[in-house]
């Protein structure tokens, strides 16, 4: 099975997957989420994990009274920015290696280096909400593209912004009926917004192309 198809079986099965969690394991769910998203933030190998579906269905069942809307916060908090925290040192310390290796899409390595050449440190904040450059952004920040003391400071301000973002429009939204009979319809919805930016970005250059010819 490849990654692709593995994150849609993960993105259609999502929500009965974490009821089942909650109702099977109860407090248990708290460290099962924040394992996924300290790993689809820490680890440059599992951009493929979900991320801000996660957090909608999460602050969907904090509304249904099923999990608590501050711990939910607190943990997916800490995980982001841990997550992060460990990916910038992984970039730094053997970032270099793993790109020799051929064991990392040099093409998403790429995409956040020109998020960073567009952004500067704001990148760190901004690729939260961008699947796959949200794993690789903080990889490439620790290959030397920013100092660790500005990291610090950028990373906690998009693990606080991303987290509270996302459970709460899952908090306010995702108990709607018409929201709950087409999760994973919406669940594709965050997905294809999450890489709006790359769209634009691409009929930007086309555009510039154009006019060129």
């Amino acid at each position: 099975m490849d990654l692709v198809t593995l994150a849609m079986d993960i993105l259609f099965s999502m929500d009965e997957s974490l009821l089942i969690i909650v109702q099977q394991y109860g407090y248990l769910t708290y460290p099962i989420i924040f394992a996924i998203v300290f790993l689809e933030t820490g680890l440059v190998f599992a951009p493929f994990l979900p991320g801000d579906s996660l957090l909608f269905l999460a602050g969907a069942l904090a509304a249904a009274g099923a999990l608590d809307i501050l711990v939910l916060f607190a943990a997916i908090a800490t995980a982001a920015i841990a997550g992060d925290t460990c990916n910038y040192h992984i970039g730094k310390y053997a970032g270099r290696r793993l790109l020799k290796s051929g064991r990392i899409d040099k093409r998403y390595v790429l995409k956040a280096e020109g998020f960073f050449a567009r952004h500067g440190g704001k990148t760190i904040v901004l690729a939260r909400f961008i699947p796959f450059v949200r794993t690789f952004a903080p990889f490439v920040a620790g290959m030397g593209s920013m100092r660790y003391r500005s990291f610090v400071i950028y990373n906690i301000t998009g693990g606080l912004a991303w987290s509270a973002a996302l459970l709460s429009l899952g908090y306010l939204f995702g108990n709607l009926p018409i929201v709950k009979d087409h999760l994973s319809f919406l669940f594709i919805g965050i997905v294809l917004l999450s890489f709006a930016p790359f769209g634009a970005a691409f009929l930007k250059k086309a555009m510039r192309r154009k006019q060129r010819s």
